[in-house]
C-alpha cells in the first residue's frame, strides 16, 4: 500500500508521543577521567557530542541535527556488543549486516540503504571509528568494545563528512587513554538457553587496562577481546550447530599531552574466522521459523588492521585537528547459496581493500561565530573475486569480480552566524571529487582464475564462450558542491531549526556482472554507453524542535522531514536460470520519502525513568527509468511498489529503575522496540517481515567496589528476522509458483540469512 493507513499512523503516533518518545543518551564531558559509582539514572545529565566538529563538543540539546548518542554506561547498559544492537534503540535506523558475508553492512537510516554483498557499492550511511571514514561495508559489523561513544547522526551529512553520506553517519569512538590507572574485565555467556533444539553458547571474554607512563604527559591503554560462539542455529541437515565463530581482538593507544598540542595514536588488530550464513530458504521452510538445512555450512576468514593518529593543537581563535587513518581488510568466504539440503548454487570470495585517509581542520570559535573549515583525502584499492558452482544449471564453475582504485578530495567549510542572541544562520558547503579506475571480469564459466591474484583477463573474448567478452577496463570521476542551508533560533528551554542540504552518492562499477550479454547490449547502451552507473543526488528538507524543561527532567526531540531522491542507485536482483541469480547496479528512479520521528525521555522519580521513541516513513516513486517490476514494461505497477529498506513505523519504550541497596544497588532495564515490514528487493518479492523486540537485564551493583553481576536477554519475543530475502531458482515444497509482492510464500526459492532469536546470558565485570 502505497499511502499510508490513517488509523495506524495516527495510533502510532499518538502511542508515541503519549509515552514520551526517548532522546539520544549520553557522551561523557570528562571520558578521560575515572568517575565515582553513580546511580543508573546519573548518565543521564549533561548530553555533549563531537559530530558537529566544533571548536568543543556539544549539548546535543543545543546542536541543530537529528542525532542519537550513547556513553559508555549507556552502551554497557544495552549490552551493545556490535553496531547492529543499536537498531533497535533508534527510529528511523537499522543497522542490520547483509548475511551472507558475516560483517558486511547493510544499513538504512531514514529509508536510503543498500542490499548489497559487493564491495564496489559505496554505503549511504558512513561509518567513522575514532574519526577514520570505513571505505567500504565489509568487516564492518563486527565485535566491539571498549567504547566511548557512538553518535548515531540521521539525513544527509554531506558537508562534515562527504559525499557519498546520505542516508546519515555512525561515529565510532573506542576508549581513549586515561590519566589515572583503570582497568575493566568482563566474561558473559548467553545463548539460545531456553530452546533446547537451537544451537549451543556464546562465550565472551575482555579486559581493558589503562593510565599513564609519565603523569599528566604520556598515557596508554591496552585491550583484549576474545569470543568463542558455538553456533546459534540448528542444521536440520546433520543436526550439527550452524554460525560458528572464534573473534580476536587486540588494541593499543598511546597518547602525549606537551602543552596545547595533543598526539593520540591507535592500532587495532581484529580476527575472526567461523561458518558461512545461516541460510534459509523459503521455499523449504516458512519464514516465521529458525528451521533451515543446508548441505554446505560454508566459511568465513577475516583480518583487520585499523590505525589512527590524531593531533589536536590550540592555537589562536581554535583548535587545529588532524586525523591520519589506515586500514588493510583481507576476507574468504564460502556460502551455500541455494540454501538447501543439496548441492545447488555455492560461491565463494576473495577480497582484499587497503585505504588511507587524511582530514585536516581547523574549527573556531568567536563572540557570534562558530566555523569550521577543512580539507580531506581519500585513498582505497579493492579486489573482489567471486567464483559459483551450480551444478544443476551450469557443469563450469563461474569466475569474475573486479579491482579498483579510488581516490577522494575535498575541501569544506561550516559555521554558524548569530544574528542575536537567539536567532542565527547556519551554513555550510563541501566541494569533493572523486575518481575511480575499475577493471571488471565478467562472473561467467571460464578457466579458473583470481582477481585477487590479477590472473582474471579483462579484455578479449571469454574462450568458454567465445560470443562473450571477458569484461573491460574503465574509469570516470564525479565532482560537485554539497551545500547546507539553515535557521536556528533557541528559547530558555529549546530550540527550532529548519534547514536544507543536498548530498551525493558517487557513481561507480558494479564487480558482480554475471549476464554479460544483458550488460554489455541492454545496460551500456540504456546509459549512454557507460559501463559505469551514474552518481545519487538527495535532497533533505527538516524542521525539528528539542525541548528540555529547567531541571531536565523531561527531554523531547522532534523532526519531520522530506528527502528528495534523483537517480537513485538500485542494485536489482534478477533470478536466472543460468547464473542463480542476476544483480545490476543501475540508477533506477526519482523518488520522494516523507518521515517523522521524536525520541525523548522523562525521570518520573530519583529512581525510575522511561524512554520512548517513533518513526513514521512515506515512500512513493516520482519517476522510474528501468522496469523494476519485472513485467516488461515501464509502468504504473513499478510507481505502485515500495521502495526497499523502507519501514512505515519503528517505535519503542522503554524504562530503567535502580533500587537503592545502601550499600549496593539493583539497577534493571527494559526495551521494547517495533519494526515494521520492509521490501527488500526492488521488485517487492523479497522482503524482511516485522518485528517486536524485547530486550531487558538486571545488575546487581555489589557491595564489593567495581563489581557487578548482571543477568540479561535479548529478542526475548523470538522474532524472526533476516539480513536478506534474495529470490532464486531453486524452490521447495512452501513454493507457490506465483510472483507478487509480499508474498509469504515465494515463488521459487531465496536466500535468507537469519538474524539470532532469543538469546539469554549472564556477565561478571570487574573495574576499578
Amino acid at each position: 500500500m502505497k499511502s499510508f493507513t490513517s488509523l495506524k499512523a495516527m495510533a502510532m503516533l499518538g502511542a508515541g508521543m503519549a509515552l514520551v518518545p526517548q532522546v539520544a543518551y549520553a557522551q561523557d564531558a570528562e571520558a578521560d577521567e575515572p568517575e565515582a559509582r553513580q546511580g543508573a539514572l546519573d548518565s543521564f545529565g549533561t548530553i555533549v557530542v563531537t559530530g558537529t566538529k566544533t571548536r568543543d563538543a556539544e549539548n546535543v540539546q543545543d546542536v541543530p541535527v537529528a542525532v542519537t548518542a550513547f556513553n559508555s554506561e549507556s552502551l554497557e547498559a544495552l549490552k551493545v556488543r556490535d553496531v547492529q544492537s543499536l537498531t533497535y534503540s533508534a527510529p528511523n535506523v537499522s543497522l542490520d549486516q547483509i548475511g551472507t558475508s558475516r560483517g558486511t553492512a547493510n544499513f538504512s537510516i531514514r529509508g536510503l540503504g543498500i542490499n548489497s554483498s559487493i564491495p564496489s557499492i559505496d554505503p549511504t550511511v558512513g561509518v567513522f571509528v575514532d574519526g577514520v571514514y570505513l571505505g567500504f561495508n565489509g568487516g564492518v559489523v563486527f565485535d566491539l568494545f571498549d567504547l566511548d561513544s557512538v553518535e548515531i547522526l540521521r539525513g544527509p551529512q554531506g558537508v562534515l563528512f562527504g559525499r557519498n553520506v546520505t542516508g546519515g553517519a555512525v561515529l565510532i569512538n573506542t576508549g581513549n587513554p586515561t590519566n589515572e590507572f583503570t582497568g575493566k574485565f568482563r566474561a558473559a555467556v548467553d545463548g539460545p538457553l531456553l530452546d533446547g533444539g537451537r544451537g549451543g553458547a556464546n562465550y565472551t571474554v575482555s579486559g581493558v587496562i589503562s593510565g599513564p607512563v609519565v603523569e599528566d604527559t604520556l598515557l596508554f591503554k591496552l585491550g583484549g577481546y576474545y569470543n568463542k560462539d558455538e553456533g546459534y542455529f540448528r542444521n536440520l541437515f546433520d543436526g550439527s550447530n550452524q554460525g560458528e565463530a572464534e573473534t580476536k581482538i587486540l588494541r593499543g593507544a598511546l597518547e602525549g599531552r606537551f602543552g596545547d598540542l595533543m598526539v593520540r595514536g591507535k592500532l587495532d588488530y581484529f580476527t575472526s574466522d567461523g561458518d558461512g550464513p545461516a541460510g534459509q530458504n523459503r521455499g523449504l521452510f516458512r519464514r516465521d521459523t529458525f528451521d533451515l538445512s543446508i548441505d554446505e555450512p560454508g566459511f568465513y576468514d577475516n583480518e583487520i588492521w585499523t590505525g589512527s593518529l590524531t593531533a589536536e593543537l590550540d592555537i589562536g581563535p581554535g583548535t587545529l585537528t588532524n586525523i591520519f587513518g589506515y586500514r588493510e581488510y583481507s576476507a574468504e568466504t564460502l556460502g551455500d547459496i541455494d540454501s538447501l539440503p543439496i548441492f545447488g548454487f555455492h560461491s565463494s570470495t576473495e577480497t582484499e581493500q587497503d585505504q588511507i585517509s587524511n582530514e585536516l581542520r581547523y574549527a573556531m570559535s568567536f563572540d557570534n561565530l562558530e566555523l569550521t573549515v577543512g580539507g580531506f583525502y581519500f585513498d582505497q584499492s579493492i579486489a573482489y573475486t567471486e567464483v559459483r558452482d551450480l551444478p544443476p544449471l551450469s557443469p563450469l564453475t563461474f569466475y569474475g569480480g573486479g579491482s579498483q582504485d579510488h581516490e577522494v578530495i575535498g575541501a569544506f567549510a561550516n559555521g554558524q552566524f548569530y544574528l542575536t542572541d537567539d536567532l542565527s544562520v547556519i551554513a555550510g558547503i563541501r566541494w569533493s571529487e572523486e575518481s575511480k579506475d575499475a577493471g571488471v571480469t565478467y562472473v561467467r564459466p571460464r578457466p579458473a582464475c583470481s582477481v585477487v591474484g590479477g590472473t582474471c583477463p579483462t579484455s578479449g573474448t571469454n574462450p568458454f564462450i567465445p560470443t562473450e567478452n571477458n569484461g573491460f577496463t574503465d574509469s570516470n570521476k564525479w565532482s560537485n558542491w554539497s551545500p547546507k542551508l539553515g535557521l536556528q533560533y533557541e528559547f530558555a528551554t529549546g530550540q527550532v531549526y529548519a534547514h536544507w542540504t543536498r548530498g551525493y552518492r558517487s557513481g561507480g562499477y558494479n564487480f558482480r556482472i554475471t549476464n554479460a550479454n544483458v550488460f554489455e547490449n541492454v545496460v551500456v547502451p540504456a546509459t549512454g554507453g557507460n559501463f559505469s552507473f551514474d552518481e545519487e543526488r538527495v535532497d533533505n528538507y527538516e524542521l525539528g524542535g528539542k525541548f528540555q524543561t529547567d531541571d531536565g527532567s523531561f527531554t523531547l526531540n522532534a523532526a519531520i522531514y522530506l528527502t528528495k531522491i534523483s537517480d537513485m542507485q538500485r542494485e536489482v536482483n534478477q533470478s536466472s536460470p543460468t547464473a542463480g541469480v542476476s544483480q545490476f547496479i543501475l540508477n533506477t528512479a526519482d523518488a520522494t520519502i516523507l518521515g517523522f520521528e521524536a525520541e525523548s525521555r522523562m525521570r518520573v522519580s530519583d529512581s525510575l525513568l522511561f524512554t520512548a521513541n517513533v518513526g513514521i516513513i512515506n515512500d512513493d516513486y516520482d519517476s522510474v527509468q528501468f522496469d523494476i517490476s519485472g513485467d516488461g514494461v515501464i509502468n504504473d505497477a513499478d510507481l505502485a511498489l515500495r521502495l526497499p529498506r523502507v519501514p512505515e513505523i519503528t517505535a519503542g519504550v522503554g524504562a530503567i529503575h535502580e533500587l537503592d541497596l545502601g550499600s549496593s544497588s539493583i539497577v534493571s532495564r527494559v526495551n521494547l522496540q517495533y519494526r515494521d515490514e520492509f521490501a527488500y528487493t526492488d521488485n517487492n518479492f523479497g522482503y524482511v517481515q516485522d518485528i517486536t523486540n524485547l530486550d531487558a537485564n538486571v545488575t546487581w551493583n555489589t557491595p564489593m567496589e567495581g563489581l557487578a553481576v548482571s543477568v540479561y536477554g535479548k529478542n526475548l519475543l523470538d522474532g524472526v528476522q533476516a539480513g536478506g530475502d534474495t529470490q532464486l531458482p531453486f524452490g521447495g515444497p512452501l513454493s507457490n509458483g506465483v510472483n507478487r509482492p509480499f508474498d509469504f510464500f515465494p515463488a521459487g526459492g531465496t536466500l535468507s540469512p537469519l538474524s539470532k532469536g532469543r538469546q539469554v546470558g549472564a556477565e561478571v565485570t570487574f573495574e576499578f
